[in-house]
């Protein structure tokens, strides 16, 4: 399983740990990733996901899984996050449809 954020792409950083001598040894710079699940209004369940806590602040912000998919650029996304995007976006289709 890759170190990296299945919403907003946030990986594995690398860079130079340096001393007050100015000495620099390599280190990485790793994202904190969280295993959670969110709750898809559109589909009536809840998606298990491993997302940065970063991304997880931006999802509340923005008021759901569902309105930051809408928003998130395609190329960020992870192909699990893609699918769901697609599969959202499809039965938030579906229900306007039937009104018409």
């Amino acid at each position: 399983m890759s170190r990296r954020c299945e919403l907003t792409g946030k990986a594995v950083l690398t860079g130079h740990k340096v001393s007050h001598s100015n000495h620099k040894t390599k280190r990485t710079f790793r994202p904190n990733l969280v295993n959670v699940s969110l709750i898809s209004e559109a589909l009536g369940q809840s998606v298990r996901l491993r997302v940065s806590a970063h991304a997880l602040r931006s999802v509340e912000h923005r008021g759901g899984l569902d309105a930051f998919l809408a928003k998130a650029s395609t190329l960020e996304l992870s192909q699990n996050a893609r699918d769901l995007k697609r599969k959202i976006a499809k039965a938030s289709a579906e229900p306007a449809q039937v009104a018409s």
